[in-house]
């Protein structure tokens, strides 16, 4: 299901313009509603600091999700085009005629798995994904044919390599589908609308300088969005492993 965080520009926008207008209601309309007595500038002081410093903690702790996410997402790729290869290779364990086809049905669902790093055009997608399942029950039905016929621990060892292939894509399909939780990003927004509020609140006047918090925030909640968004954002996983074993396949 699409959502905002799959766009991670306008998570910027909508982010700063909330944060930003926080902080301006607070230097303005709060600020005339109950203003800040002397009395109480040392405990907002502390109030105010320890909302921030967790803002920021939140912030690094869900920065951190993203990455960890992005990396599974990279290290899968890598033992996807593995996988693909290992078998590849362990065709020569059929006879000629089942290897030749198996062959070139890995090379069909190398394809697949190259465009489903590169598009995002989500019917696009929906084909892949359908063409994908069906390259995977050839794939799958050529190893079983001849281990049925001839079960011996070389073909064993082919339908072996044929799992890791299909397993090597389930995982791939789940690690994409492993997003930080929606509710996160909610907490983050009503923290750091708070924070905002408090900075307004405290602020002796109403300045440009009310616009640094937002900006600052809104660009690390960009950051992590571009990050964690497998297809909408700008740092994306790139199929490097697969490409390059693409073009072995051709070269052979």
């Amino acid at each position: 299901m699409t959502s905002i965080v799959d766009f991670p520009l306008l998570v910027f926008v909508f982010s700063f313009t909330v944060l930003w207008l926080s902080a301006l209601f607070g230097a303005g309309s709060l600020k005339r509603l109950r203003p800040l007595e002397k009395s109480e500038q040392a405990d907002f002081a502390v109030v105010q600091a320890a909302n921030l410093t967790l803002l920021g903690l939140l912030i690094g702790f869900t920065f951190s999700m993203a990455i960890s996410r992005y990396e599974q997402r990279k290290g899968l790729e890598e033992a996807e085009a593995n996988a693909i290869g290992t078998e590849y290779v362990r065709a020569d364990l059929l006879p000629p005629a089942d290897a030749a086809t198996l062959r070139d049905q890995l090379s069909n669902y190398l394809d697949q798995r190259v465009l489903f790093y590169t598009i995002r055009d989500k019917q696009q997608l929906q084909q892949i994904n359908i063409d994908t399942a069906k390259l995977q029950n050839q794939l799958w039905s050529s190893v079983e044919a001849r281990a049925i016929i001839q079960p011996t621990p070389t073909i064993a060892l082919a339908v072996s390599g044929m799992n890791d292939v299909l397993n090597s894509q389930g995982y791939t399909q789940a690690a994409w589908l492993n997003r930080i939780p929606f509710a996160a990003w909610v907490l983050l927004v009503v923290i750091g609308v708070g924070c905002n509020l408090l900075i307004g609140y405290g602020a002796h006047r109403t300045s440009l300088l009310l616009i640094i918090v937002p900006l600052a925030v809104s660009a690390s909640f960009f950051l992590i969005a571009d990050i964690e968004s497998p297809r909408g954002g700008i740092i994306r996983v790139q199929p490097q492993n697969l490409v390059s074993l693409s073009q072995t396949f051709r070269a052979r």
